[in-house]
């Protein structure tokens, strides 16, 4: 006697959709469990801090806005899974078909926005980090140095709206081939700036290093290293998984859906790192060099993605 079977009559490739998307939506939720814990942890020190410095309470505020998009994201990733699933698991052609066919739907509008929201926000301080770090050596520089990225960011911006805005149109989903050429497009340049400015950032670190070396105790040319070691595994960690969304993305594979969650997530908790780094007391600051940059008082530059 053969089993009887009880799965969705769908096809395959909706069904391998259907369950990486629950994957994703796992793998996001961890995600923020990890950036919940590390704010608690960093926004306490800027807490007690906040009276060293305007910059102290901007960080504060920052890493606050930058939670609550989250939080608002997860809401928005929860409450679709459960009309996807629950509320809706009988729609023609399967809870996939539902997700496809319901894009211009409120809930939907807001989980798109707050996840560009969320990628622009660490986007635009991972900028003003290259920033304030070129700037201990000259602010004109800085402004040259940076002004590509700049270009870049505001490029990306502009690619971010399109794509969100497509990708919630009455009968378009982020899978057409329009809002999915945003996308792709989108991401590269997110990416690229990310690598661009990261490179920047390392570069400099490494520069000053070779310029004081000599005049350097060994412990503190060690920090450099250390810091510059720092920026380059949280970029690798951001980027290792935004090259693999891309190209999964780019192919329609199902599997693009976890590696979204990792790369969102990716992104905010390696920011969230740096600061815990800085509050846990193990970054370089200006009482130890003379030309090193405090993070409190004047913006985290030993950040990574």
């Amino acid at each position: 006697m053969s089993k009887p079977y009880y799965g969705p009559h769908e096809s395959e490739d909706d069904i391998n959709l259907e369950r990486f998307f629950l994957a994703g939506d796992f793998v996001s939720g961890v995600g923020y469990g990890m950036q919940l814990v590390l704010w608690s942890s960093c926004a306490l020190y800027l807490f007690q801090q906040r009276r060293k410095g305007r910059h102290t309470t901007f960080l504060l505020c920052y890493i606050s806005a930058l939670l609550i998009v989250q939080t608002i994201y997860s809401i928005a990733q929860a409450r679709t899974v459960q009309l996807l699933y629950v509320e809706n698991r009988n729609y023609p052609g399967g809870p996939w078909q539902y997700f496809l066919a319901t894009q211009s739907q409120s809930i939907n509008i807001v989980y798109f926005v707050t996840l560009y929201l969320a990628i622009f926000m660490c986007d635009l301080l991972v900028l003003w980090r290259c920033w304030v770090i070129w700037k201990a050596l000259d602010q004109h520089i800085a402004y040259i140095v940076t002004f590509v990225p700049f270009l870049m960011l505001t490029a990306s911006f502009v690619l971010g709206t399109l794509w969100t805005v497509y990708s919630t149109q009455p009968d378009f989903s982020l899978y057409n081939t329009l809002p999915r050429s945003y996308g792709i497009a989108y991401f590269s340049l997110s990416l690229g700036v990310n690598i661009i400015l990261t490179t920047l950032i390392v570069g400099r670190l490494l520069m000053f290093r070779r310029m004081h070396m000599e005049f350097l105790p060994p412990e503190h040319v060690k920090r450099y290293l250390s810091v510059a070691t720092l920026v380059i595994e949280s970029a690798a960690l951001y980027s290792l998984f935004a090259i693999a969304f891309l190209i999964s993305y780019a192919l329609e594979k199902p599997v693009n859906q976890v590696l979204l969650g990792f790369t969102q997530a990716s992104q905010q908790v390696a920011t969230y790192l740096i600061i815990y780094r800085v509050a846990d007391g193990k970054a370089w600051s200006s009482k130890e060099t003379a030309p090193s940059v405090n993070f409190i008082n004047e913006l985290p530059t030993s950040s990574s993605l």
